[in-house]
């Protein structure tokens, strides 16, 4: 569930405070509000390392990035004769840049009663609020969750807003972009018509580029998949393999598998790895004994089921490595190339702290941060969404 913010300072009179009549008076510690900002340090967000490749900008506001493209071929030259002049393919993306902030307040009559270093709790506190903010955001814009604070949409295949490459790539309705989606022109001539698909993803602003011996039709499919079951924390391995297929054909290597532990928990009580194991595939013994339990054990001593059983930590399915966490989504998993970043965080200016006085007996501080947050490689990542 969402965080909601404490509004308000920080007083003597706030709920939990010291307050046990007839037990004595609470221990008086002055401290010093500047040697406290000082001390403050902000540490590197793993959520940024994980998806993002960071970029810097010395300007405000909105930042195009441009891309090289594959776009030059050799040509067999004839004896004094020149080939033709080729040119550098190029694709620009533009990044909307956003200042986010806190403001902190504590009263300088809570900081001399209290017993403990009222400023930097509230400043590590505020800084926790920016780790959820700056993963809550990231979370939303690659898993296509509509947030009307980042600017977010809602991104699947069954949101006719959202299911186009024309629609995700516009920019004014949809800001921080999305992975590949369905072509502009109409799944029927494509997959009829090979050389339409091929005009439409060798036209300007196409986000797909021909690569080895795959055909345009399979290249332009969309990386929204419609998961074929609708419920929360579902998931079919057919599923699994299609993303493979979809991220393997640009080129890239699909090793990770991000899922929430609804997720995490189908995965692990699928048929799927049960059945497999009987004497010869990896287990030691058929089932000989009486009893229902005894007959499962023994099915699944020595297996990979059972290690699984007793760690709960799956290492990996198709070569992919699970990563299970309570921040994705319960409707949606991903498939990605960990290697390749999908998306651009442009900072203008990092996690500063600046102090506030506003007087009244009130000493405060400010935290923000100016960025912005777009996907810019469509092609390393494929979302499955639990949808029929």
């Amino acid at each position: 569930m969402p965080f909601t913010e404490t509004g308000g300072l920080l007083t003597s009179q706030n709920s939990g405070a010291y307050a046990a009549a007839g037990t004595g008076t609470a221990e008086k510690v002055l401290v010093d509000y500047k040697d406290a900002l000082i001390a403050y340090k902000a540490t590197e967000l793993p959520v940024i390392s994980m998806f993002a490749e960071t970029m810097t900008t010395d300007t405000g506001g909105d930042i195009d990035i441009s891309f090289a493209l594959p776009s030059m071929k050799m040509e067999s030259i004839d004896e004094g004769s020149t080939p033709k002049y080729q040119h550098t393919k190029m694709r620009s993306e533009r990044v909307g840049v956003r200042e986010w902030g806190i403001a902190v307040g504590v009263t300088r009559r809570m900081i001399e009663d209290s017993r403990f270093n009222e400023v930097e709790l509230a400043l590590n506190e505020a800084r926790k609020a920016v780790d959820r903010h700056i993963t809550d955001h990231f979370i939303k814009l690659v898993f296509g969750v509509a947030d009307t604070t980042y600017g977010t949409k809602r991104i699947d295949m069954n949101n006719t807003s959202f299911d186009t490459e024309a629609e995700v790539k516009n920019y004014t309705n949809n800001p921080g972009g999305a992975f590949l989606s369905a072509p502009a022109t109409s799944a029927t001539v494509n997959d009829t018509n090979e050389a339409l698909a091929q005009i439409e993803i060798e036209a300007d602003g196409s986000r797909v580029y021909p690569y080895a011996g795959a055909t345009a039709q399979n290249l332009a499919r969309s990386h929204y998949i419609d998961g074929g079951i609708a419920t929360a924390g579902a998931i079919q391995l057919s599923n699994l393999l299609t993303c493979i297929e979809l991220i393997g054909q640009h080129g890239y290597n699909a090793d990770t598998l991000l899922m929430s532990p609804q997720h995490y928990n189908s995965l692990l009580t699928l048929a799927d790895f049960t059945a497999v194991f009987t004497a010869g595939s990896g287990a030691t013994t058929t089932a000989t004994g009486a009893g229902a339990d005894n007959l499962g054990s023994q099915r699944l001593a020595n297996t990979f089921v059972e290690s699984t059983n007793q760690t709960r930590v799956v290492g990996n399915i198709y070569g992919l490595k699970i990563i299970s966490n309570p921040w994705v989504p319960v409707d949606k998993f991903m498939v990605l190339d960990s290697s390749v970043k999908p998306v651009a965080y442009v900072e203008r200016r990092g996690l500063t702290v600046e102090e506030a006085n506003p007087g009244f007996g009130i000493v405060g501080s400010y935290l923000s941060l100016r960025y912005g947050l777009k996907i810019i490689n469509p092609l390393s990542a494929c979302i499955v969404t639990n949808q029929t």
